[in-house]
């Protein structure tokens, strides 16, 4: 979740950090991926009612009564801007050829797609990718390190989490001049990632009898698979 205040997102990191380094271990771990599992699932536990009592709420009445091209304009602008970074990450990856795309997108939503509010790019062949340092690093040969769950931020491994930090850094929204418009960007962008995943989270709460398991687990195939540039669901 990353619409919050950039201060606060880094304090957010840091703190969580901080509190990992400093748990002891579980002495009966059931994932040695997980050596900091009773900490995580407190956080879990705080995520999940910040999530219910208000995220969620707001998500659904953005999914329910927006209009479906208003979402589709609002998800490619916020995609369009998150292309940028990616392009910077396919480079640092060494794929010059997805760099390159990325790139492309970029240029052709950005003036023939209005701001990025239409998807000119992939209509014209240029292929969406979703890239961020964490992965950079892990191609880069840093292995994912001790699961971590991130206030407000949700499921992580402690490589991505010191990753963090120059992801928001990287954040075309931090260019903006004006806090009102960046803070209420920063709110919209939140609430449309959020209504993106109400299907995954549903499912979850359906189907998990133990939903942090479920998250933790999820997160490691979802990530190696990112890394490896497999095909992976959300």
């Amino acid at each position: 979740m990353r619409s919050l205040n950039t201060v606060y997102q880094r304090g957010a990191v840091v703190l969580c950090l901080c509190l990992s380094a400093c748990a002891t271990p579980m002495a009966d771990r059931s994932d040695p991926r997980d050596p900091y599992e009773n900490l995580n699932r407190k956080v879990f536990v705080v995520n999940q009612v910040f999530d219910q009592v208000l995220l969620k709420p707001v998500a659904k009445g953005y999914s329910n009564y927006a209009p479906d091209f208003i979402q589709t304009t609002i998800g490619n602008f916020f995609g369009n801007l998150a292309d940028v970074w990616t392009a910077v990450n396919n480079f640092l990856q060494g794929k010059p050829r997805e760099g390159i795309q990325d790139t492309g997108r970029v240029a052709v939503n950005t003036v023939f797609g209005v701001a990025g509010l239409a998807d000119v790019a992939t209509k014209l062949g240029l292929p969406k990718h979703q890239e961020d340092f964490g992965q950079t690093l892990g191609v880069w040969g840093v292995k994912p390190g001790p699961y971590v769950m991130l206030p407000l931020f949700g499921p992580s491994t402690m490589r991505d989490a010191l990753a963090k930090p120059l992801d928001l850094y990287a954040d075309p929204l931090n260019l903006s001049t004006r806090s009102d418009v960046e803070y209420s960007l920063r709110a919209v962008r939140l609430v449309d990632d959020r209504a993106r995943l109400l299907p995954t989270t549903d499912m979850i709460e359906k189907v998990a009898l133990d939903p942090y398991q479920f998250v933790r687990d999820a997160h490691f195939q979802r990530r190696e698979a990112k890394v490896n540039d497999a095909n992976s669901d959300p």
